[in-house]
């Protein structure tokens, strides 16, 4: 890059100080009185009862069972939920599961109609509910303002609740995955009835496979189709499936024909920062390939014999990782980190329990080691559900949550498949909130799209942008190109999000090896996904856009611009300033701000619908000496991040998109309309998914771009005017910067 190299401001968090927040509102209207929802769901948990009564007591472990609660559409929040109602009662809450619902009443006008709202898991003796529901029968036995009257339904689980997916035909035993509620306090009763259960029904429940995550438990079961109703008599079933397979290899990654190729030569030179762990999931590598002297081969425990196909897409990911995109004739640039690369697939890959064993392995090695990067290339071969989650993302995402690792998932490679049905969505586990799920873009050049196979959006709410980014994979006019194999054979090419997300994930590594230890995995997802170029491909298409692949892009401020980046922490229930560094009346003409947020959030996978347990709100105010009224205590807000931002208002729950951990806008504003700018940021925590537990402080990272329409001289004004505070991140290494195609 020719001239002066204007390097990432560092330590935004100097300028944060705490601030008093503004009082709360009034309390909500309620749709029904109290007598109203006593009426009407008294014969609806009569109901409930009867059916409770009417199911096999070894069905019922502990002679416990499981009610849903549908709560009214206007009263979803987290705040909202019944818990004291619930425990006065001899109730647990145990999970939740978005649903639809038309209101009886609402506190709007006009006639109510369908919107989304959630349905309550609740487990307890079954003479809690024959309790309740003689407490109903009371006329005044519950008060104005009850929970009662923000619930909107009530009912026994039928069996057509718990099933999932399209079921085979009858008669034939099939492999099935079922996942069962285990609250902490009943788990070894449930698990042992379920067992004994499953046995009377002539189903094989295979326990010894089982995977635990977070008040749940999966597990493989075989079964014909016709003995699922009875198995699905057990209270705590919450769902059962079809079992997927695993997706290592898809045919649009296999190696494309584009003749011969000069072979590409092998730099030798060490990696440019030893102490980068990297980690890679996948189908082994040759015994003595080319990459040797930077990647290390383990086979899980228990791996059996490797696989000449999954070994090729092992040494292709590899190579993305280590070099990206290659050219043909030319030599490969000099990796950033080493690799250690598990080969966690087999020649049993057709056992029906592969997806099962790979989680395994592949958790195994995460508890056990730590590493600051890791790719999955693989994964279900299932687009994501709205109203469950999957084993594999909800071990992932409780694995990220401690922010000390930076993952990579392939997005699936099922884009052209029907877009209406769903089974174009991204699949499993990029739905995972804590990681970065990659979809490909068929192109370097500046006129990319979406390449055709790469799988869609919407993700899951909370989580809607998916895939987060495009990194470039591969297409039919312009492969993805690798290391040969051996020697000076022709380099391999392919396309496919396999390749695509260990590329993108050698970004991170290159930026975190440019400037050390200083940028955290948090910091670095929020850098890749700030700097994507967007483009016209929509959101659901390319999530927030592709991301480069020159280091400078991130490193480096745009001309007439200054990047700014914070880390740090936030409180419970706190609320922070966070000033946007625009020095006061030095700049003119208009004002681009850019800016990013992300956390890592504690998730919950009983409840797929309120599936994050943190959240920020930042609120914009662009200028220190307006307010919307006289006795204000802050200057007024003005709207930044939307939930427009995420997908259509039409398709988004009501205030769902807070909950979303990661933020990103741009938005152009006068200079003059800007004084002191600034973002006030609330850290809100959904505490009744973590029952009994401290809620801790979330880490959080912005990024903040400004760039003025006339002002060539906007990075020294604001290094000059916030000296001493915010300091010039200088690389530890010069890294070569390539040149864009």
């Amino acid at each position: 890059m020719a001239g002066e190299r204007n390097f990432l401001l560092g330590h935004g968090e100097r300028l944060v100080e705490r601030v008093s927040a503004a009082p709360g509102g009034s309390a909500p209207d309620l749709p029904y009185s109290a007598e109203e929802a006593r009426q009407r769901l008294l014969p609806q948990v009569e109901a409930a009862v009867r059916k409770f009564e009417s199911l096999p007591p070894e069905a019922c472990p502990s002679g416990k069972t499981v009610g849903l609660i549908t709560l009214h559409p206007q009263f979803i929040a987290k705040s909202y939920h019944p818990g004291d109602f619930l425990r006065d009662n001899g109730l647990s809450y145990i999970g939740a599961r978005g649903t639809k619902v038309t209101p009886e009443k609402w506190t709007r006008q006009g006639e109510p109609i369908a919107l989304d709202s959630t349905d309550l898991f609740v487990s307890g003796h079954r003479e809690s509910f024959a309790q309740l529901s003689e407490r109903l029968k009371s006329p005044g036995a519950f008060p104005e303002g009850s929970p009662l009257q923000k619930m909107e339904a009530f009912r026994a689980p039928a069996a057509s609740d718990k099933k999932r997916g399209a079921m085979p035909l009858p008669h034939a035993a099939s492999l099935f995955e079922v996942g069962l509620h285990i609250p902490s306090v009943d788990r070894d009763a449930i698990i042992r009835s379920f067992a004994r259960w499953a046995r009377t029904c002539g189903v094989s429940a295979e326990l010894d496979r089982s995977i635990p995550v977070s008040g749940l438990i999966f597990m493989p079961v075989t079964a014909a189709a016709e003995e699922l109703d009875e198995l699905s008599k057990f209270s705590f079933l919450r769902v059962i499936r079809p079992m997927p397979r695993l997706r290592t290899l898809h045919p649009v990654e296999r190696s494309i024909q584009v003749g011969e190729l000069s072979p590409i030569h092998v730099p030798e030179a060490t990696v440019v920062d030893s102490s980068i762990r990297m980690a890679i999931f996948d189908g082994g590598l040759p015994a003595s390939g080319p990459m040797s002297q930077w990647v290390q081969s383990f086979d899980c425990p228990g791996v059996g014999d490797a696989v000449e196909e999954y070994v090729d897409h092992g040494h292709m990911v590899t190579s993305a990782a280590l070099f990206g995109c290659l050219t043909p004739g030319e030599t490969a640039p000099r990796p950033f980190n080493n690799v250690d690369h598990y080969r966690i697939l087999d020649g049993l890959e057709e056992d029906s329990y592969a997806l099962y064993t790979a989680l395994n392995r592949i958790r195994d090695v995460l508890e056990e080691k730590n590493y600051d990067f890791v790719n999955l290339s693989l994964g279900p071969e299932l687009p994501i559900e709205d109203d469950e989650v999957h084993p594999w993302t909800a071990v992932l995402d409780e694995y990220l949550s401690h922010g000390q690792t930076f993952m990579t998932v392939a997005a699936g490679n099922n884009g052209q498949h029907d877009w209406q049905s769903g089974n174009a969505r991204v699949q499993v586990p990029s739905d995972c909130v804590n990681a970065l799920a990659v979809g490909s873009a068929n192109s370097r050049q500046k006129n990319w799209d979406r390449a055709g196979y790469s799988a869609i959006g919407p993700g899951r709410s909370p989580g809607l942008v998916k895939p987060d980014v495009l990194g470039f994979g591969g297409s039919q006019y312009e492969p993805f190109i690798f290391l040969q194999r051996n020697g000076m054979d022709a380099p391999q090419s392919a396309m496919g999000t396999s390749f695509a997300a260990p590329a993108v994930l050698r970004m991170a590594a290159g930026i975190r090896a440019h400037f050390g230890g200083h940028i955290k995995p948090l910091a670095l997802r929020a850098l890749l996904v700030h700097c994507t170029e967007r483009g016209d491909v929509p959101v659901e298409e390319a999530g927030w856009g592709r991301v480069p692949d020159q280091i400078d892009d991130f490193v480096v401020c745009p001309a007439n611009s200054v990047r700014v980046l914070y880390q740090g922490s936030i409180e419970p229930g706190q609320l922070v300033r966070m000033p946007i560094p625009l020095p006061e009346g030095e700049v003119a003409g208009n004002i681009t701000i850019s800016a990013t947020y992300c956390i890592n959030s504690p998730t919950d996978s009983r409840s797929p619908s309120t599936y994050t347990a943190s959240a920020i709100e930042p609120y914009f105010r662009p200028h220190a000496e307006k307010f919307s009224k006289e006795d204000s205590m802050h200057p007024a807000t003005a709207p930044f991040f939307r939930a427009s931002d995420f997908l259509p208002e039409n398709d988004l729950r009501k205030g769902a998109h807070k909950w979303e951990t990661t933020k990103h806008r741009t938005l152009t504003k006068r200079a003059t309309s800007l004084l002191r700018p600034v973002f006030d940021v609330k850290y809100v925590s959904r505490l009744e998914q973590l029952v009994g537990a401290p809620t801790d402080k979330v880490e959080y990272a912005l990024v903040i771009t400004l760039t003025s329409s006339k002002d060539a001289d906007i990075y020294n004004k604001v290094v000059r005017a916030y000296s001493g505070m915010l300091e010039i991140l200088q690389p530890q290494v010069e890294i070569p910067i390539s040149v864009q195609p």
